[in-house]
């Protein structure tokens, strides 16, 4: 005979216990601390002195080969890759042709409009993507490689060619995507071999068999040019749970053989590491470690659009004390959304105004992350919590 529970009554037996999941504990509270062997690596951090530029040999070598010939440039990010595709958009500019700057993400694309506008003008620059279309007739236009290719097809279409002379594909690694990456092969594909193609990326590891199959499909060379060293170093690091930030490896020098620190992997096996939790970290508390030791701004990747948002509440018991910051964030606010009351009130105006903290993700208003990511590149957020929607920029 099956038994029915009826409401406010507790069923009997070992059932009839207290089901109720205990309380999580309570994380220590962060003091900030450093490992010394990372005192001289932080006393590193901050503006170089301006010296003349002077290009590298790789940044040379990539000019010269785009000239007559397609080019895949393998360099480490920060290297000045993106400098090799200015001044080869620049020279197809004063020759009176028009070019083409296609990039993944749209965070991406709108951090390269705004830097080809300042570069080469706001009228001769133009931007495509799935949220914006500005200047579309402009000698330069700057957009998603997905855009690129459905210009690609249109043109295919009327019988047309492409008004285009001259392409860069950044973060050409995307071609080994297997979700997205048939639109880069799809680009490579149908753009005429009249049309110069210059790729872009940090994590290509197999550049000769991409350029030996690009010469196969396109009936004209392509050349790769590698570059190895890092201009800016990398150096991992782990925050532990009692604020101390040490390094992540077992030496300051990332190499091949490099393995997590004998410290961090016997902590991670320890009960500690298991017992935190899969709620989010303190991030106020995290921030404050970070500002300790001149680590901001910083971005937070985090799995979910969720999360980013609810990030912004936890950073609330560490608002901005400089009131000059303040001002200039909420000038720029003021500035950057114009009549738009949707962005001047938008719900997270003041963690942006007193917090100096934001999130960016994919549900948030296009004209709104467009914001985030001028707040961001101006250096005027202590951090922004993201989705990967910015990985690539960064």
């Amino acid at each position: 005979m099956r038994r029915h529970w009826k409401p406010g009554t507790r069923p009997k037996g070992r059932q009839g216990r207290d089901q109720r999941r205990p309380d999580p504990p309570e994380r220590p509270s962060m003091s900030p601390s450093v490992d010394r062997r990372l005192k001289s690596i932080f006393r590193q951090i901050g503006v170089p002195e301006p010296e003349p530029f002077q290009p590298d040999p790789f940044q040379i070598e990539a000019l010269e080969r785009i000239r007559e010939s397609d080019c895949l440039v393998s360099a480490p990010t920060g290297s000045g890759k993106t400098w090799i595709a200015v001044q080869a958009i620049g020279r197809i500019l004063e020759s009176g042709g028009k070019s083409w700057y296609a990039s993944p993400l749209k965070a991406l694309s709108n951090a390269k409009y705004r830097e080809f506008g300042e570069r080469f003008g706001a009228d001769r620059v133009g931007i495509l993507t799935g949220d914006r279309k500005e200047n579309p007739d402009a000698p330069i236009i700057v957009g998603t490689t997905e855009i690129l290719r459905n210009q690609l097809y249109d043109a295919m279409y009327r019988g047309e060619t492409l008004k285009t002379d001259f392409v860069v594909l950044d973060e050409a690694h995307y071609l080994g995507d297997s979700d997205r990456g048939v639109v880069w092969e799809e680009t490579m594909i149908y753009l005429p071999p009249r049309v110069p193609i210059l790729m872009l990326s940090a994590t290509i590891g197999n550049a000769e068999a991409i350029a030996a199959w690009l010469e196969t499909l396109r009936g004209r060379r392509c050349h790769v040019v590698r570059e190895t060293r890092r201009p800016v170093p990398l150096v991992p690091l782990f925050l532990h749970p009692s604020g101390k930030v040490m390094p992540l490896l077992g030496s300051i020098e990332v190499t091949p053989k490099s393995r997590i620190s004998g410290v961090i992997r016997k902590w991670m096996k320890s009960e500690s590491a298991s017992g935190g939790g899969r709620g989010l970290p303190p991030l106020g508390a995290i921030l404050q470690v970070l500002e300790t030791y001149d680590l901001l701004p910083a971005i937070f990747f985090l799995k979910s659009r969720l999360d980013c948002d609810r990030a912004l509440g936890l950073c609330e018991s560490h608002p901005l004390e400089d009131p000059a910051q303040k001002r200039l964030i909420r000038a720029r606010l003021r500035e950057l959304a114009g009549n738009n009351v949707h962005l001047s009130r938008h719900r997270q105006a003041g963690s942006l105004v007193h917090l100096g903290v934001a999130s960016h993700h994919g549900g948030q208003l296009p004209a709104w992350k467009l914001i985030v990511e001028s707040l961001m590149t101006e250096g005027l957020l202590k951090a922004v919590f993201a989705t990967s929607t910015v990985a690539a920029g960064v």
